[in-house]
């Protein structure tokens, strides 16, 4: 379950996402003009990182996806990851960090493509306490069917980008976020899951996978 407050945040997710955008070399939209699709979260079973993925146009019909975490500290050895610091109205200090490059995420993302989870659930919470559900704007789910599968090791990786995706690659697994999503790929290939993304009018959209 995801709690998302009611409060501000300076500067916003966007805005830290059209400074960064423009360094990445898979990028090649107009970071002036970020048109968001929607989001979806999954949980950290400790309760510690945020985890979010964020899909977008930028100027064009190209959907861009960006997956980030939400942590009080840099990660340590994460610093090349960093996507920028937020002012949390609640929270306070939040630093925004490229999800590739955070290992919790990078569990998370595997174990739900092999068990084939869902993303969180999703509430906002008033300054009072107030809880109320909402729909996530995107809805995610892995492809796998194995509900006892446990995460392959994914903490110490290789990080490089491979075309429109950035893989982390250990000798045990390969993970692969999409930077630009198909909205009509096919079946997984054999020995591979995926995390599949719907949204208005899109349904089965690849987002990231994993070969183990």
């Amino acid at each position: 379950m995801s709690i998302i407050h009611r409060t501000t945040l300076s500067p916003s997710k966007y805005e830290l996402l059209a400074a960064w955008l423009p360094q990445q070399n898979w990028f090649a939209g107009d970071a002036s003009r970020l048109e968001p699709i929607g989001a979806y979260r999954f949980d950290d079973p400790e309760g510690e990182v945020g985890i979010e993925g964020h899909l977008f146009t930028a100027g064009d019909r190209t959907v861009y996806h960006v997956p980030l975490t939400y942590r009080s500290a840099v990660l340590e050895g994460g610093e090349e990851f960093v996507v920028g610091a937020m002012q949390h109205g609640v929270l306070g200090t939040r630093y925004a960090l490229d999800a590739v490059g955070d290992p919790v995420a990078r569990a998370v993302f595997a174990g739900a493509m092999l068990r084939g989870d869902a993303g969180s659930r999703e509430f906002t919470q008033d300054a009072d306490g107030t809880s109320t559900e909402r729909e996530p704007s995107v809805r995610v789910r892995g492809t796998g069917g194995d509900a006892q599968a446990i995460s392959p090791e994914l903490a110490a990786v290789h990080v490089a980008q491979e075309g429109s995706a950035t893989v982390a690659e250990t000798e045990f697994a390969l993970l692969a976020i999409n930077r630009i999503v198909s909205v009509d790929a096919g079946a997984d290939p054999e020995g591979t899951h995926s995390l599949r993304g719907s949204w208005d009018g899109v349904s089965g959209a690849l987002l990231a996978s994993i070969r183990v």
